[in-house]
């Protein structure tokens, strides 16, 4: 452990790139439908705005955590800040939606490389018996970006275009770079060899199960070309993801993931949670701003403006959260965050008709954003207090890259679902005309679009139900000063395998 005398300023210059790259995650989803307009696509095509940055970014978290262990968390932060930066400016300039998905890969790529360095800096600065409060921000800054992500992005697309979601990055990220260079500690690094293998199937598994489940219901979950069907594609993701954890087990070198953290119970735990969190906030803000902005005729600013309920709520709440995980089992917390959530959805589902007054949408955003407060905290701090120094990157590369995949299946998942309603819910070729549609929907189309979306909306209920379940479950964390004892004795996980 390489405590610091002051490692707060180095945590807020850290989540400030942290908040940058979290908000693009979902900022992108107020915008669609202008999007849409502006580069003359559909539906589908534009849920890969949002899929690619999703995929780029959790694939390479695995071994961009062990990056930064091997050539130090500072430097590798630095770097994937520049890409991201470049990459959101070639995003404001992309002028067909094919360009815009590649930026927004590059860009999901740079952000991979951050992500894993500011969770291992948090181990590795703070004390112990400091941890929980900062790992509370941390969390709390996640939960925040997210809700927060849809506000901004209505704001810049109603006052300057769908281009400047992307083009506001650039000052925040040379704002971010400066404050990183300057404050961020250049840490103690550790020799580690890649697994090029475990890169490769986990790559290609991943990309062959999003883009099946994404695209079953353009190819009607049959042929996409020649002997390639949709569930072909899905069947053979599920058996290379399998293969990928196979060889993780038996390799003789460093494994991308080592398998025995998950044999610690709050470890697994938490990284199966942390994925149906991500999943659901991912899942539930398409169909929300297509109602807004389809069937009541709301502008992208006006739209997000009804997520500040949620906003407010969740970032007041969130460092109260942070330091109360310290004193009570996390896991009443989370399970009580979970459920909210979830009645929050529903609650919102329920209302989701062409007549709603709009006024009554704003009472269960506020519950979502109570419920969101009470997750991300308790979830982080039950990942990471049982992680030794040596664990950190690898840890922290799990964490994040398996809440990730869970935003990628929620885009992918929600986009299926959608589309299947769509069609199920409108009259017969209606459900192609509304994919590509901007502005408001033609009365007589509103009451099959509000039903389908509100449909696809119970999918990220359900998933946070799942969280409930898993939260649960969590074991009473154990003393710090015990796990770190426990450490201080242990090899290295790639010392554990010769």
């Amino acid at each position: 452990m390489e405590t610091v005398a002051k490692p707060w300023p180095a945590l807020w210059a850290l989540v400030l790139g942290f908040f940058m790259i979290l908000v693009d995650s979902t900022i992108v989803s107020v915008a669609n439908p202008k999007i849409m307009e502006g580069l003359r696509t559909d539906i589908n095509s534009v849920i890969w705005v949002t899929s690619a940055y999703l995929l780029a970014y959790a694939v390479p978290l695995l071994v961009t955590g062990r990056m930064g262990d091997k050539y130090g968390p500072k430097k590798l932060y630095l770097i994937g800040l520049s890409v991201f930066t470049l990459a959101s400016l070639w995003c404001g300039f992309s002028g067909s939606i094919g360009m815009l998905i590649l930026a927004r890969a590059v860009q999901g790529f740079g952000a991979a490389m951050m992500t894993p360095q500011t969770m291992a800096v948090i181990t590795r600065i703070f004390a112990p018996d400091k941890r929980g409060p900062a790992m509370g921000f941390w969390g709390a800054t996640a939960g925040v970006a997210m809700l927060v992500g849809p506000i901004l992005g209505g704001v810049l697309v109603d006052g300057l275009g769908w281009e400047w979601i992307f083009f506001v990055n650039v000052p925040v990220g040379v704002v971010a770079f400066v404050m990183a260079s300057r404050l961020v500690p250049v840490l103690k690094t550790h020799n580690h060899k890649f697994d090029l293998l475990g890169v490769a199937l986990s790559s290609v598994g991943l990309f062959l199960l999003v883009f099946g489940i994404q695209e079953g219901e353009k190819y009607k979950w049959g042929t996409i070309a020649g002997p390639i069907s949709v569930w072909g594609m899905i069947v053979a993701g599920i058996v290379i993801l399998g293969l990928f954890v196979g060889w993780q087990a038996v390799t003789r070198g460093e494994a991308l993931v080592p398998l025995h953290l998950f044999k610690v119970r709050n470890f697994s735990l938490a990284n199966l949670a942390i994925t149906t969190m991500g999943f659901s906030i991912t899942a539930m803000s398409l169909p929300l701003f297509f109602y807004y902005q389809l069937v009541r005729g709301m502008s992208p600013t006006q739209s997000a403006l009804m997520m500040i309920p949620m906003a407010l709520f969740s970032g007041v709440l969130a460092p109260f959260v942070g330091k109360l995980v310290d004193i009570v089992n996390p896991r009443f917390v989370a399970f009580t965050g979970f459920i909210l959530m979830a009645v929050s959805l529903l609650w919102t589902a329920s209302l989701m008709s062409p007549d709603t007054p709009i006024w009554l949408f704003l009472l269960p955003s506020g519950l979502l954003g109570i419920a969101s407060s009470g997750i991300w905290a308790p979830l982080s701090t039950t990942a990471t207090r049982n992680l030794g120094p040596r664990e950190a990157g690898a840890g922290a590369g799990i964490y994040n890259t398996t809440r990730q995949i869970g935003a990628v299946l929620g885009s992918a998942a929600i986009a299926a679902l959608i589309s299947a309603r769509l069609a199920a819910e409108m009259p017969a070729g209606a459900s192609q005309g509304a994919n590509g549609v901007s502005g408001q929907l033609p009365a007589f189309l509103q009451a099959g679009f509000s039903t389908a979306m509100g449909q696809s909306i119970i999918l990220p209920a359900a998933g946070v139900v799942l969280g409930a379940a898993v939260a649960i479950l969590f074991a009473k964390p154990r003393p710090v000063e015990a796990i770190y004892a426990e450490y201080a004795d242990q090899p290295s996980s790639a010392d554990r395998r010769h």
